[in-house]
């Protein structure tokens, strides 16, 4: 179900980065799906009941993905894997920083990122906390940072 090389990723992209419509999933993919892998990947999903499916109300040939709740529950596994690549694949602070953030939060912010994506893709009430905001505050400061970086550099040069 989740366990070729694309499903988690589009999973991850409709859970971290609100991605929910089939166009913004093919076009902000870093790993650059191509849109057969895409389409055929959303309806193994859809048939696995971890994604649901409903028409865009602003737009009827589109449609809006969302999270079922065995998607949601896979939170741990992603915050787990993430751990895990944190100390054993290379990546910029930029991209480990959401990781390191749910690493450190541990599963009291699991379980509040899972009720934040309840809220928003299963209609249940708004939690207090945003775990969603947390992760996005963290990965701004991170890739401020960096272009900060970058700007210094190309200066010195």
């Amino acid at each position: 179900m989740v366990g070729d090389r694309w499903s988690l990723i589009v999973i991850r992209d409709i859970m971290f980065g609100n991605r929910r419509h089939f166009r913004t999933l093919l076009n902000q993919s870093e790993e650059r799906i191509a849109s057969n892998v895409l389409a055929d990947r959303l309806r193994r999903l859809l048939a696995a009941g971890l994604l649901t499916r409903r028409s865009d109300p602003t737009h009827r040939q589109k449609g809006i993905y969302s999270l079922a709740e065995p998607a949601i529950q896979l939170v741990p596994l992603l915050a787990q894997m993430g751990s895990w690549g944190l100390r054993h694949a290379p990546a910029s602070e930029t991209l480990c920083v959401r990781a390191r953030l749910l690493e450190e939060g541990g599963p009291a912010m699991w379980r509040a990122f899972m009720d934040e994506l309840r809220h928003l893709h299963l209609d249940a009430p708004r939690p207090r906390r945003s775990v969603i905001g947390e992760l996005k505050t963290a990965f701004d400061a991170a890739a401020t940072a960096r272009d900060r970086h970058s700007d210094r550099a190309a200066r010195t040069e």
